[in-house]
């Protein structure tokens, strides 16, 4: 996947030279920023793609980070590969975008990362979205349908199609099914691989796509499209958390960081925002 990143409320090559000199651990940093957020504040940099995430976020640094010590400063990417590159690099201190899976699959292809997933903070669950179809009983035989090309998020989607009897997956592939796993496949339906963040634009070339939850909501895919099926949410293993630099999971500033995400303000603010589309996960903390 390519894409480039946006740095909200700064200008851009400004930003750019502060990430570049940001290097170090997170609790280096911190204890050596006294600038960004005021004295004694520490801030922290955290890469996101822009909704839920970076939104989610920036409530946390509007609404509450002041008071626990910390200023955040929102990362945007619009693709799913950069974020673990530029924490890995040390141009941020953590980022929050993506699930186990997806971060297992990228530490199995850059042995050289040392990331670790701190916690789950929400799930987006994965619909299946027409232009075209209102149901998914009106697929025609020989239907195109469109699904992430990254493994993590394919096999996801696959299990969608699946549990709602589209197609059937061969026995043992649990996690890493692809299209080569179909083994029944009555509709003789045709599945086309789309990089993530294309999926609702490719909804004018396919009779239905399968879109990550935050895709869909930036093109309001939930208001302008069918939605013909959604993910269960009941034990789903996909929500996104909050990922870190090995080194840096017991740091100070990203338990305080962590203990923000996972507070009732911020259940709050997700359960209004996104009405039940994005949904927290964990315990409350107080």
């Amino acid at each position: 996947m390519t894409g480039t990143n946006v740095l909200r409320g700064v200008a851009v090559a400004g930003a750019t030279a502060v990430l570049l000199a940001g290097c170090g651990s997170a609790s280096e940093r911190a204890a050596d920023d006294n600038g960004g957020g005021g004295e004694g504040v520490a801030t922290l940099r955290v890469g996101a793609t822009p909704m839920p995430h970076a939104e989610i976020l920036e409530f946390v640094n509007d609404e509450l980070a002041a008071d626990a010590g910390l200023a955040i400063e929102v990362v945007e990417y619009t693709d799913y590969n950069q974020p673990n590159a530029a924490l890995t690099e040390g141009e941020l201190d953590a980022n929050y975008y993506q699930t186990v899976p997806f971060l297992e699959e990228y530490l199995a292809g850059n042995q050289g990362a040392d990331l670790a997933y701190v916690a789950d903070v929400h799930l987006e669950a994965f619909g299946v979205y027409s232009e075209s179809v209102e149901d998914l009983d009106d697929l025609s035989e020989g239907a195109d349908i469109a699904v992430p090309n990254d493994s993590s998020n394919m096999d996801r989607a696959l299990r969608l199609l699946e549990a709602h009897d589209v197609i059937t997956l061969a026995e043992g592939t649990d996690g890493q099914a692809s299209e080569s796993d179909i083994e029944d496949n009555p509709l003789d339906i045709t599945i086309t691989p789309v990089e993530a963040a294309q999926l609702p634009r490719s909804l004018q070339d396919v009779d239905a796509a399968v879109v990550n939850g935050n895709y869909a909501l930036e093109a309001d895919l939930p208001e302008t499209a069918n939605a013909l099926a959604w993910e269960e949410t009941e034990d789903n293993p996909y929500a996104n958390g909050l990922v870190v630099r090995s080194e840096d999971v017991d740091a100070e500033d990203i338990v305080r960081l962590n203990d923000l995400l996972h507070s009732q303000e911020v259940r709050d603010f997700m359960e209004e925002r996104w009405q039940g589309i994005v949904l927290p996960v964990g315990g409350v903390e107080e």
